[in-house]
């Protein structure tokens, strides 16, 4: 059997071998291109935006946008108190530092700002507030499609006249210790938002004391400003009054929101917890790791990989929905596989492609439905 599947990988790299090279991104690792333009190429060569919005289907095009609170290399922070951040509810004394700084912005002492705040705006006033509180961690914000990042930032858009959806995810892990063994965590930035890159006999997160405080602020933003009701929002918090935040129902969650999406609908996800990096299984992370969430029975049910939230969140979202991602944990700078990147470092003035993303890998990944688009457009099969 050996042997047969041997043959078998050759054909299948012929092919991709072939495909590459009719995207325009080559077959040669080492020739990246110097052009110094949008770059993406992982494993042949870059693919400028211009290439990669001309020869992407529709299945591609979908309007999704996350906001993490860091690079996927970096960790997120808690704050101890979040008084200072004049949030909805102070009394709530801890909270993820990237949940917290934005509602700074957005809903500091329950009042929107007087003017509208573009994408960059908002991304590089959340790293000045950060910053100034000594978190090295730097907001990113990733989108399918390109962004006009100097446009208004709004969670909802105009155009969103349907039905506005939530699933809020907010896990403090209560009663897990935190371990010795940190070897994705920063020993000089405490407590983070990933302890470890769990998976080892005897890891364990830790407890967090600020995940139930971001849900609960956030979603009053939410009602209150862009108007989401109750009975469209779905809370998972692991404090003994909600769903617990297991993997199966995070899972479903997610599932069903996308299920019930029609034209016209929008949809906020908002994650607080831990985040983690697991080797990569499947070859399409150009690390050679894929970025996991940790739902509260990861001893026993594992991790939510983000092939994983690929796969359900964004495959089988209906055209004309809008959705937008708050991922505040560690290591979330790419974990729902978005190609377009655009940092509030001040380092960027438009999005690009991720030039760590392998989008040779990430076409392969997306699914088989546009392998056969790409073979029929390209190679005329």
């Amino acid at each position: 059997m050996g042997f047969f599947n041997k043959l078998k990988e050759a054909a299948v790299e012929k092919a991709k071998e072939e495909m590459m090279e009719a995207l325009g991104l080559g077959g040669g690792g080492d020739e990246g291109g110097d052009d110094g333009g949008d770059g993406g190429g992982g494993g042949g060569g870059q693919m400028t935006k211009d290439e990669f919005e001309a020869n992407k289907p529709d299945e591609l095009r979908k309007d999704i946008r996350m906001i993490s609170g860091c690079q996927d290399r970096q960790t997120s922070a808690d704050v101890s108190n979040v008084s200072s951040f004049c949030l909805p509810d102070p009394a709530g004394r801890a909270g993820g530092a990237c949940t917290s700084t934005l509602l700074k912005i957005l809903y500091a002492d329950e009042r929107v700002p007087e003017e509208d705040l573009s994408f960059t705006e908002v991304l590089e006033q959340m790293r000045e507030h950060l910053s100034q509180n000594r978190y090295t961690q730097i907001p990113q914000l990733s989108s399918m499609n390109p962004i006009d990042v100097n446009a208004k930032f709004d969670l909802v858009p105009d155009t969103a006249t349907g039905t506005r959806r939530a699933v809020m995810i907010g896990i403090n892990y209560v009663g897990e210790s935190c371990p010795r063994n940190r070897r994705f965590a920063s020993p000089f930035a405490l407590p983070t938002r990933c302890r470890v890159a769990l998976g080892a006999a005897g890891d364990s997160p830790g407890e967090l004391s600020g995940c139930w405080n971001d849900v609960l602020n956030m979603k009053k933003y939410i009602v209150d400003v862009h108007g989401f009701e109750e009975e469209n929002i779905v809370v998972l918090m692991d404090d003994g009054e909600h769903a617990e935040p297991t993997c199966e129902n995070i899972v479903d969650a997610y599932r069903t929101v996308v299920s019930q999406a029609e034209d016209g609908d929008a949809i906020f996800l908002h994650y607080s917890g831990h985040g983690t990096k697991l080797r990569d299984e499947n070859g399409d992370e150009e690390d050679g790791y894929d970025e996991a969430l940790v739902p509260r029975d990861f001893q026993s049910s594992g991790m939510i990989r983000d092939d994983d939230l690929y796969e359900i969140l964004i495959k089988g979202l209906p055209d004309g929905v809008h959705v937008v991602s708050l991922m505040d944990c560690c290591h979330s700078g790419s974990i729902l596989d978005l190609p377009y990147i655009f940092k509030g470092d001040g380092s960027q003035t438009e999005m690009i492609l991720d030039p760590d993303m392998n989008m040779d890998a990430f076409i392969e990944m997306i699914s088989g439905k546009l392998i056969e688009f790409l073979k029929k457009r390209f190679l005329g099969e």
